[in-house]
């Protein structure tokens, strides 16, 4: 069984650790300007609205029933709700009204651009949380298939490694944007990652056997819920105001459709009688 768990937490970190390819895509390029982290922001979105209603809540529903998948996914929204509300939030400007200050090299402006280097980092921060909320059941998810065989867990490690990539952008860019510091961006995308061999880690010694397969979707099914929570309330008003209504827009249906056709390469790994 040790050997098997190390093969998982291996596997797990393949998985993981690719966030960190993600943050290592930013800052080892130029700084984006408010345009593209717009853009990019709106890309992360989608990908986050396509986990949460497509895989997690979707896969709930279907395992639980509709009845209880929702109300798993409610609890997720609310609990996220609570959690959000007791965090300081600064007010969002407009992105068209920093540019006119700073151009004019006021103390107001520097002030402006201060609250948006804020509200930037406070949405790294909720999507590094998301993000780790969401890899916590993929390393669930190794762990269930390396115990099938190597192979599966593999395939299954490389699979979600693809879609992980993009959620290191997601975590990297803002913060790299708010602190200007790339060892920031990139701790936080890392860790972000680390919180799939964690999943091994307490499904492997905490309760290898007492979890129930009801429980389990029912947990992934909050997790969509708290993914929709923060990208409807935190990334998507920075992509609309940074991007504009219709680029942000079409960023995020780009991102779903990404997403999308990383879960199905994802589903064709998986053997037929087991599913994320």
């Amino acid at each position: 069984m040790d050997s098997q768990v190390m093969v998982a937490l291996a596997l797990s970190l393949v998985g993981g650790l690719s966030t960190s390819l993600g943050a290592l895509f930013v800052i080892l390029n130029q700084a984006p300007n408010l345009k593209m982290l717009g853009l990019l922001q709106g890309f992360a979105a989608g990908l986050m609205l396509s986990i949460s209603f497509l895989d997690l809540a979707h896969n709930a529903m279907n395992s639980i029933g509709f009845l209880k998948g929702n109300l798993w996914f409610f609890a997720g929204v609310i609990f996220f709700a609570v959690v959000a509300n007791f965090i300081p939030e600064p007010t969002l400007p407009q992105s068209s009204e920093v540019k006119g200050k700073k151009k004019s090299g006021d103390k107001g402006g520097k002030d402006m651009m201060k609250k948006h280097r804020r509200q930037v980092f406070f949405s790294g921060i909720v999507t590094a949380i998301g993000i780790s909320l969401h890899n916590f059941p993929e390393g669930m998810a190794v762990f269930l298939g390396s115990m099938k065989g190597l192979r599966v867990g593999l395939n299954l490690a490389l699979a979600i490694a693809l879609h992980n990539i993009p959620e290191g952008v997601a975590v990297a860019l803002p913060v790299y944007f708010a602190t200007q510091s790339k060892w920031q961006a990139f701790k936080l995308a890392t860790l972000s990652g680390l919180a799939e061999p964690l999943g091994v880690v307490i499904v492997a010694y905490l309760f290898p056997s007492s979890l129930s397969p009801e429980i389990l979707e029912g947990l992934l099914g909050s997790v969509g819920g708290v993914m929709a929570f923060l990208t409807l309330h935190e990334m998507l008003p920075l992509a609309f105001d940074y991007a504009g209504q219709k680029q942000a827009v079409k960023a995020v249906f780009f991102g779903m459709a990404f997403m999308s056709a990383s879960l199905y390469f994802l589903e064709l790994s998986l053997p037929k009688d087991m599913s994320l």
